[in-house]
């Protein structure tokens, strides 16, 4: 018989690991941002460009999606409660799909504010600009990698919203370049390339936090995971001593956990007692091969049974 406080202080350890790990993946892009933020905001001022002083601001959004972010990976770490005997796994896509509304904002104020800047005459963009922004690129694509890397391992939406954020700075930062290059390089008349450039980075912004607002929803909405996973559930179920047949098996996805309900035929001649044990050898083994499975729900039918409305 599997030893379930081994089990629980398992899953409690890993979770905990889980939790730690997106924290810290998020707070370090928290402070990155910041720092880079004001640094662009400073370097768009005094420099003029606008496309930069755009960048900078949409970096201090970035700051407030982090913490969207870290609040939502805090909250889904939550132990389930008398009102929510689920969990607080939810919290996690809720957080990501607030990630994705401050991507697809922060694309919509700099589109508008380059349209703008477009028909204003201005200075063109100082040179020295282009260090700050290389600089920049280096460190958002660097953050972009690593949060990326973090949040797949980890199965997390909300850091993998982040983790594009920071790729959706870096590719502000890039348009911003060749637009200050396009400025320096041409001279009088091409003051407008570097506004031209940001223009076209937020509709690439655009683009990538509705492409990432889709897995968010999916999560909310209890869409199927993987069907690998489900198939190994399978799998480690039948194996389970006097199955017969795992009729259905649904999963739905919690965070970083897994819940599932499934139908697990045995003899119909069995007893009742002996059907019970299955259930919780059927439960245990899943658990036990698969720790990412929070919970499974089991219900037992009589082999050969036409389930068909059920």
């Amino acid at each position: 018989m599997l030893d379930f406080v081994w089990v629980r202080n398992y899953c409690h350890a890993v979770e905990n690991e889980r939790k730690q790990r997106s924290v810290n993946a998020t707070l370090l892009g928290l402070c990155a941002n910041a720092i880079l933020a004001a640094l662009k905001t400073l370097a768009g001022v005094f420099g003029h460009s606008q496309a930069l002083l755009a960048d900078g601001i949409e970096s201090f959004a970035d700051v407030f999606s982090s913490l969207l972010v870290w609040r939502g990976i805090v909250v889904a770490a939550a132990p389930a409660d008398a009102e929510h005997p689920y969990g607080h796994g939810k919290a996690e896509p809720i957080a990501a799909i607030g990630v994705t509304m401050m991507l697809i904002g922060a694309a919509f104020w700099i589109a508008v504010e380059s349209i703008h800047q477009i028909f204003v005459p201005h200075p063109s963009p100082r040179p020295w600009t282009l260090l700050v922004l290389v600089g920049v690129i280096v460190a958002k694509e660097s953050l972009f990698r690593f949060v990326r890397n973090e949040a797949l391992a980890l199965e997390n939406a909300a850091v993998y919203s982040d983790a594009w954020h920071h790729r959706s700075d870096a590719i502000t930062s890039l348009a911003a370049l060749i637009g200050i290059v396009i400025a320096v390089v041409g001279g009088p008349g091409y003051e407008s390339a570097d506004d031209i450039a940001a223009l076209i980075a937020a509709a690439i912004i655009a683009w990538n936090g509705l492409r990432l607002v889709g897995p968010a929803l999916n999560e909310l909405m209890d869409a199927s995971p993987d069907r690998s996973l489900t198939e190994r559930v399978r799998l480690e179920a039948a194996a389970t001593p006097d199955v017969a047949n795992i009729e259905k098996c649904l999963i739905r996805k919690m965070g970083g956990r897994y819940f599932v309900d499934m139908h697990v035929e045995v003899d119909p001649n069995m007893t009742v007692d002996r059907a019970h044990q299955i259930a919780h050898e059927v439960k245990d083994r899943v658990r036990e091969k698969l720790p990412q499975i929070q919970d499974v729900l089991i219900h037992i039918e009589p082999a050969g049974y036409d389930a068909k409305g059920d």
